[in-house]
């Protein structure tokens, strides 16, 4: 059944967008800051979703309705999209995607696979390895966004399998997890965690940063989205006991075992605007108030009565602290109207430091450039 919903979601985005590479897509809407651009880079990948760079340039993609991952080769290191390239079209939701030593790692709702020495393969029907099959199965918040860390470790979330619950049966469940490259090894990182969409880690401090979405059904307002920090392995960040500043949850507040300790979010985001994926700021292109700090795409609101969401929005950081949120890109929901024609999902630091954007309703990938014209 949720695969069946998946896919008609899908086909209500292209329908409600143009089919990709069809209908102009209109980002004369989009607003940045001054002295900021942003183009299309590819608008030919239906439900586009996480994004990995190879070292040679290459962009691969995951989607989730799609079941398809997708490589979008630039061999002339010229920022233009060569071709779009199927790898495959028959995964079970393939959102996560993650590159290391010339391999392409995909993240299904069951399993981990690899495609072995992917840029000598970039044609449909690639041939792939499993790594990795016993992640759970259930699909509630069983979309994998994968990353390898900077111990070598490939971090694999595994979300709650409910709006809010608790499962002592299996302790993955809710929980940020992470296995040797050649599938071994899988352990627990972190735990206390609803569905986290997105992750990094900070290159000075190497400290692991995390999206994770709130619980739905407490209102408008409750409980927000959270950016979280984790310093070392085994912190507990609070579902479905805490939420936010460590805010007890009107439900399940007064189960939390007892002397457990808790992570407070290092910056709690929008109520519902569904954060997903980020990135640290590592290029030179934008001015120096973004160096460092974290840029994150917010998927947008879906049972909020008044839509929040649908941007790009960055937290500032001082000493390792989350100092400051605010939005730097949003116009895919203007106010008045309806629906968001467009809906922000990943992001990734480019060679030369423009910053992608991946967008799963207009089947998208745009770029954002910085050039100071007063020059």
């Amino acid at each position: 059944m949720i695969r069946f919903l998946t896919a008609i979601l899908l086909l209500m985005m292209l329908t409600a967008c143009g089919q990709p590479g069809v209908a102009a897509l209109p980002i004369d809407k989009l607003k940045l800051p001054p002295g900021f651009q942003v183009s299309v880079y590819c608008d030919q990948v239906p439900n586009a979703r996480q994004m990995a760079l190879s070292d040679t340039g290459t962009l691969y993609v995951g989607s989730l309705g799609a079941n398809t991952v997708y490589a979008l080769p630039d061999r002339n290191h010229d920022y233009k999209v060569d071709e779009v390239v199927v790898l495959s079209n028959s995964l079970k939701a393939p959102n996560g995607v993650a590159f290391l030593n010339g391999d392409l790692f995909v993240g299904e709702v069951g399993r981990i696979l690899k495609f072995p020495k992917i840029e000598t393969q970039l044609k449909p029907k690639a041939r792939s390895v499993v790594v990795y099959d016993k992640l759970p199965k259930d699909e509630w918040h069983g979309n994998r966004y994968i990353r390898f860390g900077p111990d070598g470790w490939l971090y694999v979330p595994v979300g709650a399998p409910c709006n809010v619950c608790e499962r002592p049966d299996d302790a993955r469940f809710a929980s940020i997890t992470r296995i040797r490259p050649d599938g071994s090894s899988p352990e627990i990182f972190a735990k206390g965690i609803r569905n986290t969409v997105g992750m990094d880690w900070d290159p000075r401090t190497k400290n692991l940063w995390f999206t994770d979405n709130g619980r739905d059904w407490l209102g408008d307002n409750l409980p927000p989205d959270e950016l979280n920090c984790a310093t070392s392995k085994g912190l507990h960040f609070g579902f479905p006991y805490r939420y936010g500043l460590s805010v007890p949850d009107p439900e399940f507040g007064v189960k939390a075992p007892k002397g457990l300790q808790f992570m407070p979010a290092a910056m709690p985001l929008g109520p519902h605007v569904a954060s997903l994926g980020l990135r640290f700021y590592t290029g030179d292109m934008f001015p120096e108030k973004y160096r460092g700090n974290i840029f994150i795409a917010e998927h947008g609101s879906w049972n909020r009565s008044k839509k929040l969401g649908y941007r790009i929005t960055m937290v500032t950081l001082e000493n390792g602290k989350a100092k400051k949120y605010e939005t730097f890109m949003d116009g895919f929901l203007a106010p008045g109207e309806g629906d968001a024609w467009g809906r922000p999902v990943d992001v990734c630091v480019m060679p030369d430091g423009s910053l992608l954007v991946s967008d799963d309703r207009c089947g998208a990938i745009y770029r954002i450039t910085y050039s100071d014209r007063s020059k």
